[in-house]
């Protein structure tokens, strides 16, 4: 058996090799190239015939590398790159060959304890992509809300105003087609109705007549210079977010074309208010790998939701879990948020923390570490969420609870 670190980069990758003794059998660089990953997989295949033997051990969990070691037969292992930082030697020395050398190091002692990377299907993978990807479409939309928001602070507040969000789409096309103050000042009633009419707007002669109201009361007024200016961030702004929602609209479509094709959607899609967002976020968050996990507790690690104990003398306290999936954290958080609306044992819980003097993200935090561990048993048991098989579990454990 040898163990091989690997230190990897954009364009190379060091490699170091050590036998079981810690002997280093040998130290080279390849590209980050087919032609240079066909080097590794041939020099690596000349110090063990046996691809199984050969472990590898590296920084990432996922990308065309470890895609390529997995095809070709090399078990890997992940490690936290924070592993590394704290194995280093109190100099502080780091180079490529001395962190690739680490990897291996820590692979050799540590493998027995290592979880070996088994991936999900290309179906989970696809849908975990999506939701992230999602996500971040999201993050922007909100960002160009917040951009559309302050230019119109500037120069048109009323159009704030006039409609509930300012991103409905008769609100965006309202202000395409009257873009500064002066412009939708120069509609009249009817045409306003008119406007209305093409967007469905409920009772559109009543709302016609309140925005013009608004429209013709007293306005602070920019100066001509500004109008022109931010009318054209306005527009362009409007158009890239037009843009944005309508493909956040998209992944949706297809988020849940997956989600519900999974045989696993069941079991998420049972959780009250989940909806379709949540719910296959928390199935590309859990995976299909049911022995990927030794108990609800590294999932709750693993999902940032249980606290970390800090211990020094008499100092004691438990503080909040920074090394986790972040992604898989504020999906339960939001999943734990919604849940206090539509559950009346989550409401009591998150009451019941508040009243203890814990913040709400403090509260939410906790109730979703308590659904990591419903969660996790109906994925294990492959069942959908039962409300009163989990009272009646609370009510059994309740009396040795302090």
């Amino acid at each position: 058996m040898i163990f091989v670190g690997i230190d990897w980069a954009d364009k190379e990758h060091e490699i170091s090799v050590l036998d079981h003794n810690g002997n280093e059998l040998t130290r080279f660089r390849v590209s980050h190239n087919p032609k240079g990953l066909e080097i590794l997989k041939k020099r690596l295949l000349q110090l063990s015939n046996d691809p199984e033997e050969t472990l590898c051990f590296l920084e990432i969990n996922q990308g065309l590398l470890v895609q390529f070691l997995l095809e070709a037969g090399f078990p890997v292992y992940p490690l936290n790159p924070k592993v590394v930082d704290n194995r280093r030697k109190p100099s502080g020395a780091k180079s490529d060959a001395i962190d690739a050398r680490l990897l291996a190091e820590i692979g050799r002692s540590d493998f027995k304890r290592l979880k070996r990377l088994n991936p999900d299907s290309q179906h989970i993978q696809e849908l975990k992509m999506l939701c992230r990807d999602q996500d971040t479409l999201v993050k922007d939309a909100t960002r160009l809300t917040n951009r559309l928001t302050a230019c119109l602070k500037e120069y048109y507040p009323v159009a704030l105003e006039l409609f509930s969000e300012i991103t409905l789409p008769v609100s965006l096309n309202f202000l395409k087609r009257y873009p500064t103050l002066e412009a939708a000042r120069s509609a009249s009633v009817q045409e306003l109705a008119a406007f209305l009419k093409e967007h469905r707007y409920p009772q559109r002669n009543l709302a016609a007549q309140r925005i013009y109201e608004k429209l013709h009361a007293p306005q602070l007024q920019a100066n001509p210079a500004t109008v022109r200016a931010k009318s054209r961030l306005l527009l362009t702004t409007i158009t890239q977010l037009e843009q944005t929602l309508a493909e956040i609209k998209a992944y949706d479509r297809e988020i849940t074309r997956l989600f519900e094709s999974h045989p696993d959607s069941v079991i998420f899609a049972s959780l009250r208010g989940s909806g379709p967002r949540l719910a296959p976020r928390l199935l590309a968050g859990w995976g299909e790998d049911r022995d990927r996990y030794e108990n609800a507790a590294v999932m709750q690690a693993l999902a940032g939701t249980s606290p970390v104990l800090y211990q020094s003398g008499k100092v004691r306290f438990a503080r909040y879990r920074r090394a986790c999936l972040k992604f898989l954290r504020q999906t339960l958080q939001l999943y734990a948020f919604q849940s206090i609306r539509l559950i009346p044992w989550a409401r009591e819980y998150y009451q019941r923390k508040r009243d203890s003097g814990k913040t709400h993200h403090e509260a939410l935090r906790a109730l979703a570490n308590i659904w990591v561990r419903i969660i996790f048993a109906m994925w294990l048991n492959r069942q959908p969420y039962n409300e009163a098989v989990f009272l009646t579990a609370k009510a059994k454990h309740a009396p040795f609870v302090a």
